[in-house]
């Protein structure tokens, strides 16, 4: 068992996604929002911001991955396309935490290859120590240090997805790595 600690409680995280939700809607007024949500990690948020949206909303999914246990692969494999038809629709890519950027890159040349009107990015967590990639981030919930954060949908080898907040695992050599996400 890895030792946690806690970064977010619920109680912030709740707060954070209904201030980013108020963003999108104010940005979107008037309009119907596609949100695609990066899976797996991405699914609890996606679905506490679409609750808290003021807007018409639809949701997609996505899924593509560069990450085996705490490590990153360097090869992005698309698992999930979006399945809805995104051209000339506003879409906004739901993601849990931007890290490297590589896969959140990856996933965003994917979305504009359909031809959206819009297309904007909306990530619970950005880390921007590890990022390789640079990525322009629309919505932000929190900007976090270097550190292996689980729970909240975030995970480690598919563990701790099921935390209502989000912790840090601070332990041995896992401190000096990423977290698997985007």
């Amino acid at each position: 068992m890895h030792k946690l600690t806690r970064l977010f409680d619920q109680k912030q995280i709740d707060a954070r996604v209904k201030e980013l939700a108020g963003e999108i809607s104010r940005d979107f007024s008037g309009e119907q929002v596609v949100l695609v949500a990066a899976l797996k990690g991405a699914a609890f948020f996606l679905a506490d911001l679409a609750r808290q949206m003021t807007v018409p909303v639809e949701l997609d999914f996505v899924s593509a991955h560069s990450y085996a246990g705490d490590t990153s692969t360097g090869e992005i494999r698309l698992e999930k396309p979006p399945s809805l038809d995104l051209k000339g629709r506003k879409v906004v890519l739901i993601e849990d935490i931007i890290d490297t950027g590589r896969t959140c890159a990856f996933l965003l040349d994917l979305i504009a290859k359909q031809e959206p009107e819009t297309l904007k990015i909306c990530t619970l967590l950005d880390k921007p120590a590890r990022r390789a990639v640079e990525v322009h981030l629309d919505y932000i919930g929190f900007t976090i240090e270097d550190r292996f954060v689980v729970g909240y949908g975030l995970d480690y080898d598919e563990k701790y997805r099921n935390l209502p907040d989000i912790h840090y695992i601070d332990q041995g050599p896992l401190r000096r790595q990423g977290t698997r996400a985007s």
